[in-house]
């Protein structure tokens, strides 16, 4: 792929959350499958297309929507104050631009790289705990308008309730449900339009990174866990659809665990990868798996085709809106004869910058 498609590409995304913000539908580009390149002058006229078919996108309350719990909340006005227990949530609100609007958030807020780059002041923020250890009274104190929190809460929500607190719960288990929770977030916060250039700018960009893998021959790919490489991701988990969007095979997709699943050295010889990609928050490093002398006889390791997903700024091998870059590292990995390192460096540059104001210093 070249840099120019790509870049072309982004800047249609980027077009579409500026679009946005004056109130026009989103734009969306041109579908890299069907086209060898994205230009300018494309771009520029779905923008001004774009900009005369604009419209409004506001909401109005009182409003009722679904959660990812299947709860119907109605939100009886436009909230001004927010809460979140949740990183992902934290993350699309800020990616929503509506950082200022947040009075709380959850529990080690101030260790997210993310938050350092983009929302500082929010690090400095009320803690309302964690999905484990949630501060009900905490989050009651402050009194917001809108509280989101992981699904994983569901049993402490009537608490909530009973203290007047209105409550959505988010469960973005996969890119489907990642869409659906800024479908919903951005409708419970009057930022549709900001949504909508989020999707697209993702659905574009993944378009593109379709099209420069398509025709190529798919490698095995061994996905390692946080706390050890005997643990790995089945197709139940997110991190699946990672190695399927940079056209890989994943060698446990016989797998039945919905989380991470444990395996022994002979199960791994046995399937023998092409890759060993380590999660994006390992606890040990690429060196310690090409000198585990278990795994000397192991193809991977024999090839030196030991990688680590990028960490620097996140967690891209999470749901969060940025996970779909992690898609771009591991194909620029894959199939680095399509996909360069640079093209990712753009993937995620345009990114950050477009939807949390910086551009990163780091990508690994």
């Amino acid at each position: 792929m070249k840099l120019t498609k790509i870049t072309s590409l982004l800047l249609a995304a980027a077009l579409s959350l500026s679009l946005a913000a004056c109130g026009a539908a989103p734009v969306s580009s041109e579908s890299a499958a069907e086209s060898a390149s994205v230009s300018e002058s494309v771009v520029e006229s779905e923008a001004s297309s774009a900009a005369e078919t604009a419209v409004d996108a506001a909401v109005t309350y009182p409003l009722t929507v679904t959660d990812q719990l299947g709860r119907e909340v109605t939100i009886e006005s436009e909230p001004k104050t927010l809460a979140s227990g949740y990183y992902i949530s934290t993350s699309l609100l800020i990616a929503l631009g509506v950082k200022d609007e947040l009075v709380g958030v959850e529990a080690k807020a101030a260790k997210r790289s993310l938050y350092t780059l983009s929302a500082p002041e929010i690090q400095e923020l009320p803690s309302i705990g964690t999905a484990k250890e949630f501060d009900l009274e905490g989050c009651a104190a402050l009194q917001p308008d809108l509280v989101i929190v992981p699904a994983k809460l569901k049993d402490s929500i009537p608490a909530m309730e009973e203290l007047g607190l209105t409550v959505l719960a988010v469960k973005p288990e996969d890119q489907s449900k990642l869409f659906e929770a800024v479908d919903l977030l951005a409708k419970a916060t009057n930022t549709v339009a900001a949504g909508e250039a989020l999707k697209n700018h993702i659905t574009d960009s993944l378009t593109a990174l379709s099209a420069a893998v398509s025709g190529t021959e798919a490698p095995s790919v061994y996905l390692a866990g946080n706390s050890s490489v005997l643990e790995t991701a089945g197709p139940a988990m997110y991190q699946n659809t990672l190695i399927e969007n940079a056209n890989g095979t994943n060698v446990a997709a016989d797998v039945t665990d919905t989380y991470w699943s444990e395996v022994s050295y002979e199960q791994l010889l046995a399937w023998n990868p092409d890759y060993i990609v380590l999660a994006s928050d390992a606890s040990y490093t690429v060196e310690d798996v090409l000198q585990d002398a278990a795994l000397a006889d192991c193809k991977a390791v024999q090839d030196g085709h030991v990688y680590q997903l990028p960490h620097a700024v996140e967690a891209v091998d999470s749901p969060v809106p940025g996970s779909f870059l992690g898609s771009w590292y591991l194909a620029s990995v894959l199939h680095p004869e399509t996909v360069t390192e640079q093209d990712y460096v753009t993937a995620a540059d345009t990114f950050y910058s477009t939807f949390y104001g910086f551009t990163p210093a780091d990508h690994d």
